[in-house]
């Protein structure tokens, strides 16, 4: 069903199902505050489900649960088909990292009886928001003696939070003169950690203070901040979100909403015709780079394995079963806002509540960086959403010229792979505070399901 809002013919069956489904994401976005964390939440779900790891598998027929890891930040789940693997897999492929604040390798400093982290921002943020709002230190220590330790600091209601401090209205004559870009840099994005000294003459010793703390609770030194990689993020739970609570509220939306819904959806089907796959991978907010991106092989390894424990290890197999398989690039829109309606193009605009958004192009300018999806694809698509009766719609990422952002979509399409974006609208994307709408992500959720048997 094409731009319809999906609460106006609705059942309560229908309805309890969206907020039921909305209380599940609530949890598990609430416990993904970081890529590494959302990869665990979703493995944990895949065992729950029956899901086994390769390893622990001695045969691959159809109707077998696998998945795979990487580094703590890739999840690859498949369900092996009915027909065989070269014919083509059905792939949801999302992002876990978000925009965030990274601990410099050498972050901890004192400055005038503060204690401070020193960080670099990454993804496209805007700075500003991340000032005087609660924040949360959460990542992992790695010790030379390769034992790994989980910290998670503001986030339970017991703990206290941290925060970056703004300059008071008072005295901001000059700052309230800059350019959104500039009225917070980056370099000013400290996080203040504490203002109590160490007993004694010491010198730094509130920063000798803070080094106390952190050896007493999770017993690791300075120099271990090294090999650290300590996010801050938002404090505190996703919430509902409005007086009729029809929206989530929360950080991290782009793209865990999208991954969370594609990991039920592969955790929710029987056996397919073709064999099912849910990727999540990360680094998408910088490129796609590195060993844990989309740009990385792992993602074409797994394949591998799939067809080399049926006997089949001819490269040109692996090949033509990236060019059989069609892939829906799961990914976030930018939704309407009627506080800002003058960025859009209001007729190919993605609007809540009116179900899932195919971008058949993102990119920018001249849909630069852009996957741009074949017609023949996204008729197949139409059809299998008007079969199963699927509220969805089509949109751009803002009027041409405005701005514009890229997904995962192009790198699978580099293997002649049909590929298009589809996900749910989001308001205020990349900030701190993100807003999605239940139905939506009921939808996208139906939608993926429907992909995967198609």
């Amino acid at each position: 069903m094409y731009a319809k809002n999906i609460w106006k013919d609705i059942t309560e069956q229908k309805k309890k199902a969206i907020f039921d489904f909305g209380k599940d994401y609530i949890e598990y976005l609430t416990a993904s505050k970081t890529e590494r964390l959302a990869v665990k939440e979703a493995e944990a779900l895949a065992r729950k489900n029956g899901f086994l790891r390769a390893d622990e598998i001695k045969e691959f027929k159809a109707g077998t649960k696998v998945y795979f890891t990487n580094m703590s930040k890739n999840i690859a789940l498949y369900i092996i088909g009915k027909k065989p693997v070269t014919e083509g897999i059905r792939i949801l492929g999302a992002h876990v990292d978000a925009p965030r604040l990274d601990l410099k390798q050498n972050p901890l400093y004192e400055s005038n009886g503060f204690a401070l982290l020193d960080t670099h921002y990454y993804g496209g943020v805007k700075k500003y928001q991340y000032v005087t709002i609660p924040l949360a230190l959460i990542g992992v220590v790695c010790k030379k003696d390769g034992s790994i330790i989980d910290v998670n600091i503001g986030d339970d209601p017991s703990d206290p939070v941290v925060g970056i401090s703004d300059l008071l209205i008072h005295l901001s004559a000059d700052q309230m003169k800059k350019t959104g870009d500039k009225v917070i840099e980056g370099e000013a994005l400290d996080v203040t950690v504490g203002s109590i000294p160490l007993e004694g003459d010491e010198k730094d010793a509130v920063k000798a203070n803070v080094l106390k703390l952190l050896k007493e609770k999770y017993d690791f030194e300075e120099e271990d901040f090294l090999s650290a990689e300590i996010e801050v993020v938002p404090a505190g739970p996703a919430r509902d979100y409005g007086l009729d609570r029809s929206m989530v509220a929360g950080y991290g939306h782009d793209d865990r909403v999208c991954g969370y819904t594609s990991l039920r959806a592969i955790l929710d089907i029987d056996v397919p015709e073709y064999t099912a796959c849910c990727i999540l991978v990360d680094k998408e907010e910088i490129g796609s780079v590195g060993a844990t991106g989309a740009q990385s092989v792992f993602f074409e390894n797994t394949i591998a394995h799939l067809l080399q424990a049926n006997g089949d290890t001819n490269y040109f197999s692996l090949k033509k079963t990236m060019e059989n398989s069609r892939m829906l690039s799961s990914d976030v829109s930018a939704g309407f806002d009627p506080l800002f309606p003058e960025v859009n193009s209001p007729q190919n605009a993605a609007y809540l509540n009116r179900g899932i958004v195919f971008n058949k192009y993102t990119g920018r300018g001249g849909k630069g960086g852009s996957n741009d999806a074949n017609p023949e694809y996204v008729a197949w698509i139409r059809k299998v959403m008007d079969e199963k009766g699927i509220y969805f719609q089509t949109a751009e990422l803002g009027k041409v010229d405005q701005g514009g952002g890229g997904t995962i979509a192009y790198i699978l399409g580099n293997y002649n792979m049909n590929v298009i974006d589809a996900g749910i609208s989001v308001l205020n994307m990349h900030a701190p505070m993100e807003i999605v709408a239940k139905a939506d992500l009921y939808e996208a959720y139906l939608a993926y399901m429907a992909f995967l048997l198609g």
